[in-house]
Order: structure tokens, then C-alpha cells, then sequence
């Protein structure tokens, strides 16, 4: 990861754990409970994780909750040893909080965010904002700017969108998406399904599939009907994975770009 100009400079632990102090004031709670109330919080890049996750000071955690991990799976988050399981009201989270194996974080405890694995905590805060999926990265930027560029989209040879009014979404470490207006995209040729993902720059996107089958991956398509205010701009707007769609800007054809994404949408079942 590279330096960072910030108020807090980011720092390397042996370990290869890179933490800076947050400002922020995060809580966690479980059910009616709060587990976490803290205002001195860290955030954690672990080696190789795309993104960050929190670790608290003991002082700011409800300790009195956490008990020895029944089964830790030692050698998970860079070789912590020390797990603990969560027990709120006798609703037992395994594996829910951990140290890590760094004397700059010896004092902090830090918690699985997702609450799907079966770990996490069901609510987190920061300030008076829910925030979901994972704590955002105070490096990164996402940003939603209207434009006038012609773009055009095709799926197998097909024109499935065309608008000279779309909203560009910057999004650090992310190729340009293009978010269209439904009144531009052919929505006969597509496909509505129930997936739905979270991103906590973003908010909660529904998905739409391509009618045409072959070789073009589910899901294919999303919009925000409801998204956060940061990006206000996208809302009901559609975009395409520029992986797996030919997208023109300006009449110039734009690579198909190679992203985390590109995995993920080949395991895919096709539509």
C-alpha cells in the first residue's frame, strides 16, 4: 500500500499491518446491546485486504461479554492467536473479536463486520450514520459527476443503451462506470432479478440480467434506487460491468478492463 498524505501518518507494524487513528466515533451493537462504544478507534489494513476493518481500545469495549474462543482459527487475520467468542444474552457469536499479534495493537480488540458469516455484529455507527459491508477507507474516493458524453453500450452487437446525459462514477482503484438514465437503456432486453449487494460508499443495488443469453454473465447490470447521499447522483440511473459489455465514450471503444469483478462475474451462472 502506498504512503498516505494525512493528518495521521499510517503505520507498519513487523507483522505487515498498516494502521492509522481514526476521529470517527464508532459503535457496534448486537440486537438492543452495545458491544463497542468507542471514540479512540484504528483502522486495520490487513496484508494483501483490499479494505480496512476497526480495532477498538480494550477501555471502549464490553469485554465482560467476550469470552475465550471455543474453536479459534489460529492463524487467520496475519496470525492472531487470541480470539473470542461474543455472548449477548445468551446469543453466542463464535469467533466475533480477536487481538492482534502486533505490540502497537496489543491493547485494542478488533471485530468481524459481517454479520452473514455468522461473526459479525448486526449494526455498526459511525457518528449517526449506519454504515455496512465494511468500514470505509478514509483513502478513498468515490465521486458521481454528470456529464454530456455520448456513451453507448452493446452486448453481443446489440446497442442496449445509448445517452448523452450520463452520471460518470469515479471510484478509486475502479475503471469509469457510466450511470444511464432508464428512458436511454432498452429495458425490454432485460431481465430483473432478486440479487442484491451492499456497498457502504454506495448503498444497496438491485441487479437486471441480459434476455439474450449466450455467454454474457448474470447480473450484469445494477442501479441504486435508494443510494447514499455521497453519490445522490446515480439514483434509479443503470450501469453496466464494463468487464463484461462493450462500452463506447465519445465514439471511441473502451477496453474491457481486468478488476476483481472480472472473477467474480465468471463464476457467475449466465443468464
Amino acid at each position: 500500500m502506498t504512503t498516505f498524505a494525512t493528518a495521521h501518518a499510517v503505520r507498519t507494524t513487523p507483522e505487515g499491518l498498516l494502521w492509522e487513528p481514526s476521529e470517527r466515533w464508532v459503535r457496534g451493537r448486537q440486537g438492543e446491546v452495545t458491544v463497542v462504544d468507542s471514540r479512540h478507534p484504528v483502522l486495520v489494513w490487513e496484508p494483501g485486504a483490499p479494505v480496512p476493518l476497526y480495532a477498538f481500545p480494550r477501555t471502549e469495549v464490553r469485554e465482560d461479554l467476550l469470552r475465550p474462543a471455543k474453536n479459534p482459527p489460529t492463524g487467520t487475520h496475519t496470525g492472531s492467536r487470541v480470539f473470542y467468542d461474543l455472548d449477548v444474552d445468551g446469543d453466542l457469536l463464535e469467533n466475533a473479536a480477536w487481538t492482534f499479534p502486533a505490540a502497537d495493537l496489543a491493547d485494542h480488540i478488533a471485530f468481524e463486520w459481517f454479520r452473514r458469516v455468522g461473526r459479525g455484529l448486526d449494526h455498526w455507527y459511525e457518528e449517526e450514520e449506519e454504515i455496512f459491508i465494511h468500514p470505509r477507507d478514509p483513502h478513498k474516493r468515490v465521486d458521481a459527476i454528470p456529464s454530456s458524453r455520448h456513451v453507448v453500450v452493446e452486448i453481443d452487437g446489440t446497442v442496449v443503451a445509448d445517452t448523452r446525459r450520463p452520471v460518470l462514477l469515479f471510484e478509486t482503484g475502479l475503471p469509469t462506470r457510466y450511470y444511464i438514465p432508464r428512458e436511454d437503456v432498452r429495458l425490454d432486453l432485460l431481465e430483473p432479478t432478486g440479487h442484491h449487494t451492499g456497498c457502504p460508499y454506495k448503498g444497496t443495488a438491485q441487479y437486471w440480467s441480459w434476455r439474450g443469453g449466450s455467454d454474457v454473465p448474470a447480473n450484469v447490470v445494477w442501479s441504486y434506487p435508494d443510494p447514499l447521499p455521497a453519490v445522490g447522483p446515480v439514483k434509479g440511473l443503470l450501469a453496466f460491468y464494463n468487464e463484461a459489455v462493450d462500452i463506447t465514450v465519445d465514439g471511441e471503444p473502451q477496453e474491457r478492463p481486468v478488476t476483481h469483478f472480472t472473477r467474480t462475474l465468471s463464476e457467475r451462472p449466465q443468464a
